[in-house]
């Protein structure tokens, strides 16, 4: 696609994100003007009742939601670029619940580091990458063997998470609402190494895109190009895990982000990764946004999770991309 084509689609969706962001900040269980929401962030009334609920809920809220979106749809384009299967996600190949095993364990073992969460995550998440890539080798039987390995390792960390949530009570108090995923808490001293983290990860990948890119024609194409495939793959699934891991150190396992995202992206912007790798984080933090939104407003004043909200969404869009699989090798 050529760009004076694509700049109209940024543009769109960089409008589309700012829209989400105000409605975000606006509406809830109280609804709050322009004028109240700007007072509310650069006030100096001491803790007014806009001040408090903008600073305290709505911004923090808001950020998370761009944060997850972001770092979720990096890692599920990354992944499905890298595995070369369009239904790899954070957490249909498991890397969601190996970085969710190692956030409990840490939260058990450690919970004077917590601090340290999402370095203990991110360990989770890119060894969990690294052994479903080696079982896939290992097994053979084509790109669907890395989606099966996935699912039966993701299957065994969430027994693990479990098995130590059981044990610890302080970690089964907080476990359901870290397993569905969600922003209800987060305060904005949670986001800071996350956010750093994220933004690092978004750098580095668009400047891996072209050799992440030649990866797909396959690793004897990539060698006689002068690309390390192992190396580019490896040094991928560690850019993957490191903003996966970031981002459930304060949403939890919140899913199909990666999963929903990366489809959107081509189908507005064609199969080429630099453009996907820049867009797909604005669509991840719109989409997320809005559905962290609607689970505020359905029910307000109650609250439903913005991981309840991607399921609903998730879930059929995942059964299309199977039948659409299912016509293509009937065809």
């Amino acid at each position: 696609m050529k760009p004076k084509k694509l700049l109209p689609i940024y543009i769109a969706l960089i409008t589309v994100l700012i829209i989400s962001a105000l409605l975000s900040l606006s509406l809830g269980a109280a609804r709050l003007s322009v004028h109240q929401m700007i007072s509310g962030i650069i006030g100096t009334k001491g803790f007014s009742y806009e001040r408090t609920i903008m600073l305290s809920v709505r911004l923090p809220r808001l950020l998370s939601s761009i944060l997850a979106g972001i770092g979720l749809s990096l890692a599920g384009v990354i992944l499905q670029s890298v595995m070369g299967n369009e239904l790899a996600s954070p957490n249909t190949v498991g890397v969601s619940s190996g970085a969710g095993l190692a956030a409990v364990i840490c939260l058990s073992l450690f919970p004077s580091l917590s601090h340290l969460l999402p370095i203990g995550a991110f360990f989770g998440a890119l060894g969990t990458s690294i052994l479903i890539m080696a079982l896939s080798r290992i097994i053979g039987g084509g790109k669907a063997t890395i989606i099966l390995a996935g699912i039966a390792l993701s299957s065994l960390f969430g027994a693990s998470i479990s098995f130590f949530s059981v044990l610890d009570t302080d970690v089964l108090a907080s476990y359901s609402a870290f397993s569905v995923g969600g922003f209800s808490g987060v305060k904005m001293s949670d986001l800071t190494l996350p956010a750093i983290l994220i933004l690092i990860c978004v750098f580095l990948a668009i400047a891996l895109s072209k050799e992440i890119a030649i990866l797909s024609l396959g690793d004897t194409i990539a060698s006689g190009l002068g690309i390390s495939p192992n190396k580019i793959r490896v040094i991928s699934l560690m850019i993957a895990s490191l903003s996966v891991a970031s981002v459930i150190s304060f949403s939890g396992l919140l899913g199909f982000v990666g999963l929903v995202v990366p489809h959107i992206t081509r189908k507005l912007l064609g199969s080429e990764l630099k453009y996907q790798l820049t867009a797909a984080p604005l669509v991840g933090a719109s989409l997320v946004t809005l559905s962290d939104l609607a689970g505020r407003i359905i029910f307000a004043p109650s609250e439903i999770s913005v991981g309840i909200i991607m399921a609903f969404i998730g879930a059929p869009f995942l059964f299309v991309l199977l039948l659409g699989r299912r016509e293509k090798n009937n065809a």
